[in-house]
Parts: structure tokens; C-alpha cells; sequence
């Protein structure tokens, strides 16, 4: 029964990824923030859906510690649902994502009209240079910046080595990096079609600050928030403490 929930959920997931995204295209005129907006209004019903027909909920903790102003979130990659979530978590924000996106009919023109940084991951060094010009643009705009430090969804317990783009965008810009822990792999594998349900737990912890700090000192003590709130509500699940 839950796979063929799942089936559902994903069937609605892209049907509305299509009409958003050519909705998107065809308000070509609006500024970011209203695009923005029209986003986020898509990924709420997107959620409200997942728990509704896979039984897939999610709390947040720390959206107090989310600072004013706009400035660097570094999240964990082990899901699609992030993607969707942070929409309606933090305030207006560009991705760091892979060109190829923008390549997707109708999803891909959607992703474009939020003028997100799009890289080559292949690029090596031109691709961080390219964050941090792009980035210093976006957040002059007034615009959040969202980097998925680990460049790929990984699976659930493993870790990827840290991209330092993020943290030099961060030392680049005096921007404060606020840190993302989540277990969403663990209900929304990256591979595979069934949504298990529960509750997805999101932690945002406490910003770092990058002042005095050289990028690769930052960006490892931001690996070492992540993966600390990681292991802390993989611990707390495994006991059933909170």
C-alpha cells in the first residue's frame, strides 16, 4: 500500500513540478522575490501532499537561530526533499546547482526564472570562481545563498568531501553560513520510488561566523556542525529520545 502511495505522490510531485515550472516561464515578467514567492506557495502544497497521501511529516528546530538579513545556508544532500522544504523554510534564496537542471522541460524553466547559480561541476576551479562571483551578486541582492557543500545527494551515513565554495563565498563576503542537519534520506531515499512515512527531523543550527577565519578552517568546522546534527538525531532516533 505504501508504494502505491508513493507511485501517486511521485506522479503528483511531477505533474506539479510541470505546471509550476511553465507557469514560471510564462510570468517571465515578475521579479525574483514574487517568482520566489510563487515557489514557494508550490513546494507547501508539494509537502502538505507528502503527508497527506505517504503519511511523511517533518519538524524543524532553530528557525529562531536563523539570523536577519541574507546570508549562506550549507545543507545536507541525502534527499529531493530539502530542495522542496528549504523553499518554505528560509526567506527568498538562489541555489548552487548542476547546469543540467536548467536543461529539464518545464521544471528547468521554472529553476532558471529563480536565477540560481548554475555550475559545471566538472569545471574545477572555474566553477568556485563562478560561485563566488555569483554569489556575491545574489546576496548583494538581498538574496539568501543555498550550497549543497557535499555537490550530489549522497546516501544515508556516508560523507562526501566538503566543496569549499561556500565557506570562501563566506570569507569573500563577511556573510554568516548557517548550518543544515536533516534525515530526509532516511524517509525520501535519493533512489528508489517508495516514501516511507514518519517524521522527518530538520535541525538549522547556529551561525558561523567566517571573521578571522581562512575558507578551509570555516569550512571544516561547518562539516563538523552538519554531520555533529546529523549523528545527533540519528542517535536520538535509534533511543527514541528528543
Amino acid at each position: 500500500m505504501q508504494a502505491i502511495r508513493s507511485v501517486l505522490f511521485t506522479a503528483f510531485l511531477m505533474l506539479s513540478a510541470c505546471v509550476w515550472g511553465f507557469t514560471m516561464a510564462l510570468c517571465f515578467f515578475l521579479p525574483q522575490p514574487k517568482q520566489f514567492a510563487m515557489g514557494r506557495g508550490w513546494a507547501r502544497c508539494v509537502l502538505w501532499m507528502l503527508e497527506r497521501v505517504c503519511g511523511l511529516k517533518y519538524s524543524v528546530e532553530g528557525c529562531e537561530r536563523i539570523p536577519a538579513g541574507n546570508h549562506i545556508v550549507m545543507c545536507k544532500h541525502t534527499s529531493a526533499w530539502e530542495t522542496i522544504a528549504l523553499f518554505v523554510i528560509f526567506p527568498s534564496h538562489v541555489w548552487v546547482l548542476k547546469h543540467e537542471l536548467l536543461w529539464i522541460p518545464f521544471m528547468g524553466w521554472g529553476l532558471k526564472r529563480l536565477h540560481p547559480i548554475a555550475i559545471d561541476r566538472g569545471a574545477g576551479h572555474r566553477a568556485v570562481n563562478q560561485v563566488i562571483e555569483q554569489g556575491k551578486e545574489r546576496l548583494a541582492e538581498g538574496l539568501w545563498v543555498v550550497i549543497f557543500p557535499e555537490g550530489t545527494r549522497v546516501p544515508v551515513g556516508a560523507v562526501r568531501k566538503y566543496g569549499v565554495s561556500g565557506a570562501l563565498l563566506a570569507t569573500a563576503t563577511g556573510s554568516l553560513v548557517v548550518p543544515v542537519s536533516h534525515n530526509a534520506g532516511t524517509f525520501w531515499p535519493r533512489r528508489g520510488i517508495v516514501k516511507k512515512p514518519g517524521t522527518i527531523r530538520m535541525i538549522i543550527g547556529e551561525p558561523v561566523s567566517a571573521e578571522g577565519k581562512n575558507a578551509r578552517d570555516l569550512n571544516e568546522e561547518i562539516r563538523t556542525v552538519i554531520e555533529s546534527g546529523l549523528a545527533k538525531i540519528e542517535s536520538e532516533a535509534a533511543t527514541g529520545a528528543r
